[in-house]
């Protein structure tokens, strides 16, 4: 048995088991990428472990990276402590191939693991280091959308958020808040350039992301905390950039059946951590082999070769072309679609799903007929191709431990981008008519029936984590499975098909809520109605 901590020590064994091992001096590249740090990451979680931390290790196999990443993570201390410090921050990337093959590849390009708070004394010190260093040339972050998120839906700030403003950067709690700190300490330290790069799943994430940091730098210039010029600094691109990305590599949460195959295969000490704040995370990470990350080519103080280990440099607007063509059209709506649906119908797999003709049917209709005839070719790929490979490859790949419950967290963040932009496109376009959509309805139906936690067959079930849920839960609490008023089911759903926020227009303006509450009421009337009720538009289609 090799243990992975201590992996250093059984090379000839893993290279005579064809464990890919890196190529550079290990020890070496750590310690510069403490002393000299050019790449910095905010959130340590399984997409970092199973998608950027390969592009590092890439890079460094070709000598093309000198110093190794720092992690910095702002949520959750064990992640720090027991995912990466406990394995001197390597990583054993699993790419699982829809054959069943795993490909093993130990990634030992991080070079730090940092909880980045305040009550981290030293830790926080740290970073602020990292910082005010002039060789750091990029940070990335993979902290989700609602990451991003300052204010609940009435426009308060959040709470956290509010404290950081009141506070200052000396006290700041919040991932941005904490971020526009160091950026601040970054620009006392001597205006030095700098790119961040939010490579989080979801539409013109460097412009929210610049917006969200300069939010609460420009509240710290009112209250007295920061100098004007910061807000120079940050608003220069040639100083500070906030790059649009589009990100895809399904990367779920460690899976138990992964760990065993790797420990009958010989490693140890590959236990799955969960975490008090509900992290899942291992020192493996299992992840797809189809990975696509597209960056605006905006980097200040420099970069590595980044295109070398297969991330495509190019311009803003070709970024959002291809974002637009995989969050609003090619994946993420018919991720959600499944997800949602899935956990009505009882599924925990959504390689499961994709063996289910009517859903099957669903995702194909929203993709092909609804989605792609609105969508434009950004000319890097080819939206058709994506979407055979999305349909075809990569979800009902078996070995991609992937479930509709992860990918249902946080739908009220994600669903005015996965559904509302074609619904926008439909209302646009004087060729198209929006009443014309059935399958978006479908899913967003679908959507507002999962919101009642009882599943198609009549039981409850937990919904996944979700900010405005319970909110939603009371606006829909007098909404029972048997409901058949037409006027009540109305009243019911109203304040949520009416809100902008969540749909990205107002639903009975664009005259598609009329459409969802008769789909809904379909998918009420008892057991099983959800399975009827998609099984009747997809075979009518």
């Amino acid at each position: 048995m090799v243990d992975f901590r201590n992996w250093q020590n059984n090379v000839t064994e893993l290279k005579a088991n064809k464990i890919e091992l890196p190529q550079y001096d290990v020890d070496k590249l750590k310690h510069l990428g403490k002393k000299e740090p050019v790449w910095l990451h905010f959130g340590g979680g399984n997409l970092y472990r199973g998608f950027h931390g390969e592009i590092a290790q890439i890079l460094a196999n070709q000598g093309g990276l000198k110093a190794g990443v720092v992690v910095c993570e702002t949520y959750d201390d064990q992640v720090v402590s027991k995912g990466y410090q406990s394995y001197h921050n390597d990583i054993l990337q699993v790419v699982m191939h829809e054959n069943g093959q795993l490909n093993q590849r130990i990634l030992a390009a991080t070079a730090d693991s940092v909880y980045c708070q305040r009550e981290n004394e030293e830790g926080f010190k740290k970073v602020v280091a990292y910082f005010e260093n002039p060789s750091l040339q990029f940070v990335t972050l993979t902290i989700t959308e609602k990451g991003y998120s300052l204010k609940n839906t009435d426009g308060t700030f959040l709470a956290n958020v509010q404290q950081d403003i009141d506070h200052g950067p000396d006290q700041a709690t919040h991932t941005i808040g904490i971020i526009t700190a160091l950026l601040h300490k970054r620009f006392l330290a001597g205006e030095w350039p700098i790119a961040m790069v939010s490579t989080d799943n979801f539409s013109q994430n460097g412009q929210r992301f610049l917006d969200s940091v300069y939010e609460i730098a420009n509240a710290w210039v009112n209250n007295g905390f920061v100098e004007t010029k910061f807000l120079d600094y940050l608003n220069n691109p040639n100083q500070v950039s906030f790059p649009w990305s589009m990100i895809d590599r399904i990367t779920p949460n460690p899976s138990k059946a992964v760990q065993k195959r790797l420990e009958e295969s010989g490693w140890s000490d590959l236990a799955i951590i969960h975490a008090e704040k509900q992290t899942n995370i291992a020192p493996f990470a299992n992840t797809e082999v189809v990975h696509y990350l597209v960056i605006e080519d905006s980097f200040p103080n420099g970069r590595p070769a980044l295109e070398k280990a297969g991330v495509i440099l190019t311009d803003r607007s070709t970024v959002d072309k291809v974002d637009i063509m995989k969050v609003t059209t090619c994946l993420n709506p018919l991720h959600t679609a499944l997800a949602v649906t899935g956990c009505l119908l009882g599924y925990t797999s959504i390689a499961s799903e994709m063996k289910d003709a009517d859903l099957v049917a669903l995702v194909n209709e929203i993709g092909y007929r609804e989605g792609l005839p609105v969508v434009e070719n950004p000319g890097i790929i080819q939206p058709k191709a994506f979407i055979d490979e999305v349909i075809q490859q990569r979800l009902p790949n078996p070995n991609i431990p992937d479930t509709p419950q992860r990918i249902a967290s946080d739908t009220s963040q994600k669903i005015a981008i996965r559904f509302g932009e074609t619904i926008k496109k439909y209302q646009k376009d004087p060729e198209k008519n929006v009443q014309d959509l059935t399958f978006i309805p479908v899913a967003i139906a679908a959507w507002l029936r999962y919101l009642l936690a009882i599943n198609d067959e009549g039981q409850r079930f937990t919904p996944s984590p979700d900010p405005l849920l319970s909110e939603l839960q009371l606006t829909l609490e007098h909404v029972h499975l048997g409901e058949q008023n037409t006027e009540k089911i109305h009243q019911a759903l109203m304040p949520i098909l009416q809100n902008t926020t969540i749909f990205g227009s107002d639903l009975y303006q664009v005259g598609l809520a009329e459409k969802i509450e008769k789909i809904f009421q379909e998918m009420l009337v008892g057991p099983g109605a959800v399975r009827q009720t998609i099984h009747q538009y997809v075979t009518a289609s």
